[in-house]
């Protein structure tokens, strides 16, 4: 089965590598990024193609030969490059999160007789599968809490942080409005607010701010509360604040010295080298998903976390393993006849069938992956 990774960033490569491992798989990648195929390159069982991804026709002629997709590129590009991919009618996982509603692809996919499994990464991805896995146990749910970082292991100031994907993602988290359920109605806030502070035995004290992560959560699974929260170490949120609200972040226009330049991106361009995770630096990625409800009568709350950390042996970040290997056991779960809708599934589409879950919970553990279960019964 020949298969192609669109994108060669921090997550594709890993995903690439991983699939290269199978006998039955004929692995390509493709990236306009000469010097991101490069790092690839001693892998001479994978096929590097240079090209533009932007250009849906471009996205088109690359594939058309290939029988599965994995769509890795940026999230701004993530959208238009699914749709081209669903117009060659081909399948596909995709982990792109770009913010567009997805379902406003799942005609032209089910017209098109393909399986578009998208979203399908740690988080939004896992945390979606696990949560909707538990609702589906329990008799009625009332409560569902996602928290989720990936984070430096080493902590540097100013930012205590380094961007485990995209840096221009990692930004959109701290300025799209973040929605979340409140007694079975939408509530919307800036993103950064409503902070606290948890504890995590294997790190210590976080902080956990309102973020945009339920996506499709919100409109496919019928939960009176529910809210996700992204994780960093603490005084982080402060400093993007303050970023925030002087302006740094925004996309409208300002002239300087006759040159009209969008703050944004004189931000980026400052921030991103900053943040970038180079090879060798350790990382982490930590998660909680709390799904609280009765079953039986009795109070029940399910618990699944997760802590992962760099991998020394492959020199594979954490969110890369974390996000990639997700995608990657969703791939082979379709090739292997365990998953066959087709259209566009949401992750949590997975976790309304055990096996599916089971199928990915074993397969993300043989590469290191570990979620922690736990099942609490209050009469």
């Amino acid at each position: 089965m020949k298969i192609i990774v669109l994108g060669a960033g921090l997550v594709g490569r890993p995903m690439a590598i991983d699939l290269s491992k199978d006998s039955k798989f004929e692995v390509s990648i493709a990236d306009i990024n000469e010097l991101s195929l490069k790092k690839i390159s001693s892998y001479k069982n994978i096929k590097t193609i240079c090209k533009d991804l932007s250009i849906s026709d471009n996205v088109k002629q690359i594939i058309k030969d290939f029988d599965f997709v994995v769509n890795a590129v940026p999230g701004f590009m993530g959208f238009n490059t699914l749709k081209a991919i669903i117009e060659a009618k081909k399948n596909v996982v995709d982990i792109t999160f770009f913010p567009e509603d997805l379902f406003l692809l799942n005609d032209l996919a089910k017209k098109n007789n393909v399986i578009v499994v998208s979203d399908i990464g740690v988080a939004p991805g896992m945390s979606n599968i696990l949560s909707a896995y538990a609702d589906n146990l329990l008799d009625k749910t009332y409560d569902i809490k996602m928290y989720v970082g990936g984070l430096p292991k080493k902590r540097e100031l100013p930012y205590e942080y380094k961007a485990v994907f995209s840096p221009a993602d990692v930004i959109e988290e701290y300025t799209r409005p973040a929605r979340f359920v409140r007694d079975k109605k939408i509530i919307v806030k800036p993103a950064l607010s409503d902070v606290e502070l948890m504890d995590f035995p294997e790190i210590g004290t976080l902080e956990a701010f309102n973020s945009d992560g339920l996506r499709t959560l919100i409109y496919t699974v019928d939960a009176p509360n529910m809210i996700e929260k992204t994780l960093r170490y603490p005084g982080h949120v402060e400093k993007m604040k303050l970023l925030k609200d002087t302006g740094f972040f925004s996309k409208e226009e300002i002239e300087i010295n006759n040159t009209k330049i969008a703050p944004l991106d004189f931000t980026s361009k400052l921030l991103f080298p900053k943040w970038e995770l180079k090879e060798g630096e350790e990382d982490i990625t930590i998660m909680r998903i709390i799904v609280e409800g009765e079953k039986n009568g009795e109070k029940t709350i399910y618990t699944f976390d997760l802590y992962d950390e760099y991998d020394k042996e492959t020199k594979i970040h954490s969110m890369a393993r974390c996000t990639g290997y997700t995608a990657t056991t969703m791939l082979r779960m379709i090739v292997d006849g365990v998953y066959t809708k087709k259209g566009i599934s949401a992750p949590e589409y997975i976790g309304l069938q055990p096996e599916c879950v089971e199928y990915l919970l074993q397969g993300l553990k043989e590469r290191g992956v570990v979620y922690r279960k736990n099942v609490t019964s209050i009469k």
